[in-house]
């Protein structure tokens, strides 16, 4: 194997930049953003913690009937009472009348009904607390990826350059749900701890101190253990979401490009860096197994302490007279009832960990103003004048001068034809008419009005635009077509559709108009693609036509009839057409040739060839080539 196929498995060991490690620097401030949505839901919030309360009420209850159960047995047993202090608990004054003159059945019978339906109210409540604060989360989660998504729509497209697609789609979807996770599970967990802290160590301690102290030493053990081990869990998971990621793009990417992958007969090769990868995944995913194996062993190990000691110590205060039998088990009880809510203690805190690094990058694109808003602007007729004064344009990404001091004037109704070579200048000029970009230097005009004035809108519903790279929906021909504004007119599409010279090529598909198109328009030819981009630009019938290098894909003839059907399209429309091909831009009212950014040459196809002009050098070699090609 060369050098060029070698595939170590070193060089797979790359991440991708939007999964961040788990850091324990993230504070509280990035989850601020949330407080308008915790304050919009304030009464479903509250109410949640109303619940959180009642709950928790209807769970301690039982223990202090299962300790009263113990003792009235045991003195029914011994048939005298014990001398150890029973405690006085709300259940045990409730039914200490009602066991009088009762068998032993009968009141393990009654105490069994009480529990059962204590733990049926506890069961009500706790579903109404997941209902309101499990809920409330979802809901906070729906908005928070609308106001994501939304802010994606202002943004500009040179932030789009800077960002790549996985990395938006995961701070919509992936960072979105870590931040669920805090404001569901990691504040209704938090409240829940807190308001069972204060009930059940509050009667434990009344109940005996000491043994309360013996009982509790282990569980802060078991939270801290857990926070530490969550949190190597955490970092363990993303190497492995990561690595997911990594598979994930390069079987995508196979498939995509599975026709290139046969012709250069790389199937070998793409099978091997498949297992490679794959084994790179088993590696990452066999050690998060091992420490889960190790975890919750270790858990249940402390839990069984706890209760050891539960047993332990309070033997030795019931010999001691202090405590009686059935404080035991109520004590029991306890630990079994705290040992989750403390164990969670550290699972929360991770999640709030990596709610507030997902927050923050979710932050990043939120606080980043949009670099082109105007929607703020005058709504007006726009008729289709357009003119460039001293425009210049540098590419901020890569501070290559796109254009330099270029000016021109196209009146409304006539045509404007852009020749040039590749990365002349030619799409950022359409790019600045569309307002996709703004100028470093210079202005742009429509109607006499400063394009930054009008509103954007307005501005781009009057403009048909037919970009370079044409982009096609999953989606029906007649859908794509009629994209801006679905009429489901059939006639209406079937007239733009001949116009753009696509009938003949509609007419041999199974559906028609209605087949559904593949990935990007995959199913479609380059050529007719092009031109079911510019039937969906003249559709809409816009004040100005941009039609940039798109009949490149298109054969001389098919071209020819399609100039000559969008001569009567563009009649009274401002029109620019950019092309590298002379034979689709003689006919325009005004050619301008670019070069490098500057206008070389100007005039009209007649004028341009009368003199040996770069643009007639050009002509007189495509005319050549077409004689030839015949």
């Amino acid at each position: 194997m060369d050098i060029d196929n070698k595939i170590t498995k070193e060089n797979l060991l790359f991440y991708r930049p939007s999964a961040l490690p788990l850091s324990t620097q993230y504070t509280m401030k990035p989850l601020k953003h949330l407080n308008k949505y915790l304050l919009k839901y304030k009464w479903r919030f509250m109410l949640g913690i109303v619940f959180v309360m009642i709950a928790n009420f209807f769970a301690i209850y039982p223990a202090q009937i299962i300790r009263s159960a113990f003792d009235t047995v045991a003195v029914d047993l011994s048939s005298e009472l014990i001398t150890a202090p029973i405690q006085e608990q709300f259940f045990t004054k409730m039914i200490g009348e009602l066991m009088i003159e009762k068998s032993i059945g009968e009141k393990l019978f009654y105490f069994g009904l009480l529990v059962v339906l204590l733990a049926i109210l506890k069961g009500i409540f706790t579903f109404l607390m997941r209902h309101t604060l499990i809920i409330m989360s979802r809901l906070i989660e729906y908005r928070l990826k609308n106001e994501v998504y939304q802010h994606y729509q202002l943004l500009g497209t040179s932030f789009y350059k800077r960002n790549n697609t996985g990395d938006l789609m995961n701070r919509i979807s992936e960072d979105v749900t870590r931040v669920r996770m805090y404001l569901g599970p990691a504040i209704m967990y938090t409240v829940n701890l807190t308001f069972l802290f204060i009930l059940v160590i509050g009667t434990m301690i009344s109940v005996n101190p000491k043994l309360t102290f013996y009982v509790l030493t282990p569980l802060p053990i078991l939270s801290i253990t857990i926070y530490y081990v969550s949190n190597l869990i955490n970092r363990k998971s993303e190497v492995v979401q990561r690595q997911l990621s990594i598979l994930t793009t390069f079987t995508q990417e196979a498939f995509s490009g599975i026709r290139v992958l046969k012709a250069y007969s790389r199937e070998r090769n793409s099978i091997e860096r498949f297992e490679l990868e794959c084994n790179a995944y088993k590696e990452r995913s066999m050690d998060l197994v091992k420490i889960n194996a190790l975890f919750h062993p270790f858990m249940i190990l402390l839990i069984g302490i706890s209760t050891l000691l539960t047993i332990y110590v309070g033997g030795l205060e019931a010999i001691a007279g202090n405590i009686s039998i059935g404080n035991i088990a109520e004590f029991v009880i306890y630990v079994n009832m705290l040992t989750w809510p403390v164990a969670s203690l550290g699972w929360v805190t991770s999640l709030v960990q990596r709610a507030s690094a997902s927050q923050e990058r979710i932050n990043e694109f939120l606080m980043e103003a949009p670099e082109i808003n105007g929607n703020t602007g005058s709504v007006d007729k726009i008729m289709g004048e357009i003119i460039f004064k001293d425009v210049s344009y540098v590419y901020p990404e890569s501070g290559i001068k796109a254009l330099d001091n270029v000016s021109f004037i196209v009146k409304p109704g006539q045509s404007l034809a852009i020749l040039g070579k590749t990365g002349s200048g030619k799409t950022t000029i359409s790019q600045l008419i569309n307002r996709l970009i703004d100028p470093s230097e210079g202005s742009i005009y429509v109607d006499g009005k400063d394009l930054k004035t009008i509103n954007l809108n307005n501005l781009r519903k009057n403009i048909g635009y037919v970009p370079q790279d044409v982009f096609l929906f999953s989606d029906t021909i007649a859908n794509n077509i009629d994209f801006e504004n679905p009429s489901n007119d059939k006639a209406i599409i079937e007239e733009v559709v001949n116009a753009a010279g696509l009938n003949a090529d509609i007419n041999i598909l199974p559906n028609g108009l209605n087949t559904i198109l593949g990935e990007r328009g995959i199913t479609l030819s380059g050529g007719q693609k092009q031109r079911v981009s510019i039937a969906r630009a003249i559709i809409k019938e816009p004040k100005i036509l941009i039609f940039d290098d798109c009949l490149s894909a298109i054969d001389t003839e098919t071209e020819d009839i399609i100039l000559n059907n969008l001569v009567k399209v563009m009649k009274n429309k401002t029109s620019i057409i950019i092309s590298h091909r002379i034979s689709s831009i003689k006919h325009a009212d005004q050619i301008i040739m670019i070069d490098k950014g500057k206008i070389i040459e100007t005039g009209t196809h007649s004028s341009l060839i009368s003199y040996p002009s770069e643009y007639n050098k050009i002509f007189q070699q495509q005319l050549l080539e077409r004689e030839y090609s015949i």
